[in-house]
């Protein structure tokens, strides 16, 4: 007990004496819900119970200071549904933020697929927890109010922005805001957090081409353009892959590094294939020296994978990839580790695997 209150004091004195201060951000993939997995977590209550998806890696997203996940799903009441026109209970959600998820991204491909009163609903959910969210917006006034979002991450002043290519070719209805990849827009928002005091600013983008282990052109192109209005953290989603990471300095800013991931692949899923049943969860360490100036220090990746239960009443389990035992899923999660571990040992740059 004792020890436990003498450490923070002695960390809080060595920051005071020597200027050194640390923080952790993780970042996860795509938390989707398909039919699968609510008819796995459905008692016989009719409610859902999702207390055993998350509490293997739990760890893992504890140890940081900041969380950050995609829901990809809108959330609210009956009737729910998974693909193609994703609709997951609250349940769900809190879950996800008893893993240990502060941050939740809303803007994707089906952000809109119970339309706008799909979207307000699920900002509703999050708000009702105090949970922090960006990407979409009940209307223009919400989306001021709620923007420039500006965290604190340990003693960091993080901003934070969310967009996507698109919404499934349905359009916002009825004054709901979803932030679309727009550079213009992008460049204003990236000055608008850092005119409201963040030290650094993370992108998280929803982009790229579905099941694809490499970048697109249009990818390399937008992260060149985040990377020269000098964004710290680029953060990809959407493909349901991976895709190679670079932790690097920045080419336009020298005194800068820049911390991008074109795809972190799925979180959670039902999807069928090694590559899309597994994802990587990114790990950027955050570093203020003597001079008091905030930068990123280093980022690392760990795999996670999912399995289902042996029966449809069984739910699902998202595990560390390399810990998968069941030997019903145990030579698929090989699989994902080995295709994810050649393309991350070919393309990343600066960003290892955590403790391998």
């Amino acid at each position: 007990m004792i020890a436990s209150l003498i450490l923070p004091l002695y960390v809080s004195l060595l920051s005071l004496v020597f200027g050194y201060d640390e923080a952790e951000i993780v970042f996860a993939g795509d938390a989707m819900q398909h039919k699968a997995q609510l008819e796995a977590a459905r008692t016989a209550s009719g409610k859902y119970d999702y207390s055993q998806c998350f509490k293997d890696i739990s760890g893992i997203i504890g140890c940081a200071d900041y969380a950050v996940v995609n829901l990809e799903t809108p959330v609210g009441p009956e009737p729910h549904s998974g693909y193609p026109c994703f609709n997951a209970p609250a349940e769900y959600v809190d879950a996800l933020a008893e893993a240990g998820f502060d941050m939740f991204l809303t803007a994707n491909n089906h952000t809109l697929d119970r339309g706008a009163k799909g979207l307000r609903l699920t900002i509703r959910e999050l708000d009702a927890r105090g949970l922090d969210h960006v990407g979409t917006y009940s209307n223009d006034s919400a989306r001021a109010t709620a923007l420039p979002k500006v965290v604190k991450v340990g003693s960091f002043r993080v901003g934070f922005l969310n967009y996507t290519y698109g919404t499934n070719g349905i359009e916002p209805r009825d004054g709901v805001v979803v932030d679309y990849i727009d550079r213009e827009r992008i460049k204003n928002d990236v000055q608008a957090v850092r005119n409201a005091g963040a030290e650094l600013v993370a992108v998280c983008v929803h982009w790229g081409d579905e099941y694809k282990l490499l970048p697109n052109i249009a990818q390399r192109h937008l992260a060149d353009f985040l990377e020269a209005i000098g964004v710290d953290m680029i953060i990809g989603g959407h493909p349901h892959v991976i895709q190679p990471m670079e932790f690097r300095k920045n080419r336009y800013h020298s005194e800068k590094e820049v911390a991008l991931v074109y795809s972190l692949g799925n979180f959670l899923s039902n999807m069928k294939t090694p590559d899309t049943r597994g994802g990587a969860m990114l790990h950027v360490g955050l570093f203020r020296g003597e001079d008091g100036v905030a930068r990123m220090k280093e980022a690392s990746y760990s795999l996670v994978f999912s399995i289902a239960g042996n029966s449809a009443s069984d739910n699902f389990k998202l595990l560390e990839a390399g810990s998968v035992q069941n030997p019903l899923w145990k030579s698929r999660a090989d699989e994902f580790v080995r295709r994810a571990r050649a393309i991350f040992d070919k393309h990343n740059i600066g960003v290892p695997e955590r403790n391998r």
